[in-house]
């Protein structure tokens, strides 16, 4: 599957270019769920005179999306009535219209393009947004649902990471806070996927998990269950983040008092376009905004880190669960995300 041909589609002044990718996992990565050792995506190119722009599609499970679904998106998208990459706004509204959902698709050709005017511009996108890059939280480091000796593991292996998160919503939400509890006492931010059903029990372990220095609590219930939600984030002592319950930016307003703040990932939204609106959005409405990511190469991540400045939290780390990056972008040092003073994403093959 990795050495797989690029399909090209000739567009006018644009070539796209894209091609099927099978990212490895480090560990078998369990959520509340399902478990995985693989994620399938989807690379794109977009080239216009002679510059490149590099996008990517990742799609867990959960999205409702597969590499046949993003490729067949792909391959009905025609940019020949676009003369040039600069009609951002008229060349990414017309890909929302090409079909429904299909998000992560639609990402895909947002970030190439992003990362494409960048290098037509000679800048990083950060810059060009007139973000500080210094402003980036740390990242947080991703914890699956796993045995103790594999959870002391991993939480031995993050040691530079100055926040943790937690993958919760079974019945062994204490015994992972607890073993993670007898390694290390670094904050946490606990994401249950929707794990809990009963509003009075997940109020009670937001005390308890208060009382372990967690930070937030995740899309805790599930996302149908809005008066719930609305009820555990009027009483609860740590904030709550939407995530599965809040997908692109329509969503946004309804959820103000539903929860406390948003978690912004880029294959939910179309991209870097709509995910930076539905920062200064969030913003607007008081709202904390979170800033995820699937399982992806450095590519999407560093298409992510570019509007990280605009953040309260940061969960970047999905290239550094995987194996087989074919790029270098964003990095991590002790748990700080830094990002390379390179146009467009700031990423270059490996």
């Amino acid at each position: 599957m990795n050495n797989v041909e690029w399909q090209t589609k000739q567009m006018g002044k644009f070539t796209l270019r894209f091609r099927p990718y099978t990212l490895e996992l480090r560990h078998v990565f369990t959520v509340a769920s399902f478990s995985r050792s693989t994620t399938p995506v989807v690379l794109t190119e977009l080239e216009y005179e002679g510059v490149v722009g590099y996008g990517e599609a990742s799609m867990p499970p959960y999205l409702g999306e597969s590499q046949e679904s993003v490729m067949g998106f792909l391959a009905k998208l025609d940019l020949s009535n676009f003369q040039s990459p600069f009609q951002t706004q008229e060349i990414l509204s017309y890909v929302d219209s090409v079909d429904q959902k299909n998000t992560a698709a639609k990402a895909a050709l947002d970030i190439a393009l992003h990362d494409l005017l960048g290098k037509l511009m000679g800048q990083p996108f950060y810059k060009i947004w007139g973000l500080n890059p210094d402003l980036i939280p740390p990242t947080s480091y991703t914890i699956g649902i796993d045995t103790e000796e594999m959870i002391r593991k991993k939480v031995e292996e993050a040691g530079q990471f100055q926040i943790l998160k937690v993958k919760l919503g079974l019945d062994t939400d204490k015994m992972i806070i607890d073993t993670i509890r007898s390694v290390t006492d670094v904050p946490l931010c606990a994401d249950v996927n929707q794990g809990w059903k009963n509003k009075e029990e997940a109020l009670e372990m937001a005390h308890w998990l208060k009382e372990r220095n967690v930070v937030f609590l995740e899309q805790p219930m599930p996302k149908e269950m809005l008066d719930e939600n609305a009820w555990l984030t009027e009483r609860s002592p740590i904030p709550t983040i939407a995530d599965e319950g809040c997908q692109r930016l329509a969503d946004v307003p309804a959820l103000k008092g539903v929860y406390t703040g948003i978690n912004i990932k880029l294959m939910k939204c179309t991209g870097m376009r709509e995910a930076k609106q539905m920062a200064e959005l969030a913003r607007a409405l008081e709202m904390k905004v979170m800033l995820g990511c699937m399982t992806e190469t450095s590519c999407a991540i560093s298409a992510a880190a570019q509007l990280a400045p605009l953040v309260d939290w940061a969960d970047l780390d999905g290239a550094l669960l995987i194996g087989n990056d074919l790029y270098d972008g964003m990095y991590v040092e002790n748990g700080k995300c830094f990002l390379p003073d390179r146009p467009g994403i700031g990423v270059i093959k490996r």
